[in-house]
């Protein structure tokens, strides 16, 4: 009878290991044909999986909220034909791998972001993502390659290798004209372009007041607004009356932010103080926008803007070239940027209105304490219950997205390893 139970247990082991061994794996595999990209490609492939193809997959990947799996992976001098794998080893956010994705159907489409290399003044040579005006978003930056969405039965337990093909290529940015209230500046920074070892652009969008044609004597004083990257004008001035949603209304409401098209009414009526207002635009190869300050790591951004950039627009627009007609001005990341621009430059400012800033220092990063937590995505001093830091909440409260998931899927998005010091 022992004999017995032995020779069963061992069978049902064997059975086991060798399900276990014979079990398909889940893969993507990425290539792309010398037609849309002839020379090799060091970068990072992505692949984007929805339940549904509109939006396509790759216009949501690593956005806010509920958008899908995304999973990614460097690519070293891939060449055209050659396969960049996406596999069971792969991280993805916000599940951890393709084995978390439930049996079902779903649509998927791969992106390939193209990376430049980088030859820095500091003697540091790194792989990263020239932005292309389009303010560092990988999923639409122009030259990239993404494939069509193709739909498909996904199976952990049964295993699939699908193979998608970049076969497009996200064409240049169009800058929208400019108009007798607008005024698009892009120029090469000497500064920049020494640090990178490439040449390297910054901008701004320029609003002009009421009258300015109409009175080519007058000079006029300068709100500078801190943002994000973005080819909107300053304050999100539009001269339409657009339907807009009742969400962004929603929110619009809880900010006590006008719209665009209000704003403009405002701006073009008779009592309105006469001034001009500037867009910054300084994206980065690591993000969107610079922070507006001097960095080791990143160039120096603070100088490129404050004896670069507004020279050249005091020059070319009749704006009053002292401290007190330059204020500030900036919420969320532009909140910490107008804030630093006073701290870093204050005798070149004449003062910031600084709407709900970034953290300014790692006490309060967000909601970590950077010096003193042991952990960042769980709350400390709790013994029993662990309970997730939130990174950001509706105006009702309600989370929308952890520090933990957050990191998840910047992670993904973020190549593991972009260079090192020659």
């Amino acid at each position: 009878m022992r004999v017995r139970h032995l020779l069963v247990g061992i069978g049902c082991v064997a059975f086991l290991l060798l399900s276990a061994s014979t079990q398909a794996a889940e893969k993507f595999e990425i290539t792309f044909s010398p037609s849309v990209h002839a020379e090799p490609v060091t970068g990072r492939a992505f692949v984007v999986i929805t339940k549904m193809d509109t939006p396509e997959p790759r216009l949501v990947a690593g956005s806010w909220g509920d958008s899908g799996p995304l999973f990614g992976v460097d690519v070293n001098r891939l060449a055209p034909e050659q396969a960049a794998v996406i596999d069971g080893s792969t991280l993805g956010a916000p599940v951890h791998g393709l084995r978390d994705i439930p049996a079902g159907d779903y649509f998927v489409q791969a992106i390939l972001n193209i990376y430049t290399e980088f030859h820095r003044a500091d003697g540091h040579a790194v792989w990263l993502h020239m932005d292309q005006w389009e303010g560092q978003h990988f999923n639409r930056s122009p030259g990239n390659l993404y494939s069509e969405v193709q739909k498909v039965h996904l199976d952990p337990m049964a295993g699939y290798n699908i193979r998608l093909s970049l076969t497009k290529v996200i064409p240049p940015v169009e800058v929208p004209p400019d108009t007798p209230w607008v005024k698009h500046i892009k120029i090469q920074s000497e500064m920049l372009t020494k640090f990178w070892g490439q040449p390297m652009y910054i901008g701004a969008i320029v609003l002009l007041p009421k009258g300015y044609d109409e009175h080519p004597n007058a000079h006029y004083p300068v709100i500078y607004e801190q943002n994000h990257f973005s080819l909107r004008p300053p304050f999100g001035l539009s001269t339409e009356d657009r339907p807009i949603p009742s969400e962004l209304r929603t929110m619009l409401t809880n900010l006590n932010r006008e719209t665009g098209y209000e704003f403009y009414q405002a701006w073009n009526s008779e009592n309105f103080p006469r001034m001009i207002a500037v867009t910054f635009q300084h994206p980065t190869p690591y993000y969107d926008d610079s922070y507006a300050v001097n960095s080791v790591n990143n160039g120096p951004y603070g100088d490129a803007l404050v004896k670069e950039m507004i020279p050249y627009l005091e020059t070319h627009f009749r704006m009053i070239p002292k401290p007190y007609a330059r204020v500030l001005t900036g919420g969320s990341t532009g909140g910490w940027e107008s804030l630093a621009a006073q701290v870093f430059y204050p005798d070149f400012f004449g003062g910031t209105w600084t709407l709900y800033p970034d953290p300014i220092d790692f006490r309060w990063y967000g909601t970590v304490n950077a010096y003193d937590d042991d952990n960042a995505f769980f709350k400390p001093k709790h013994t029993w219950v662990q309970v997730p830091r939130s990174l950001m909440r509706t105006a009702e409260g309600q989370d929308e997205i952890t520090v933990q998931q957050f990191r998840a899927r910047d992670g993904a998005r973020q190549p593991r390893q972009v260079g090192g010091a020659n």
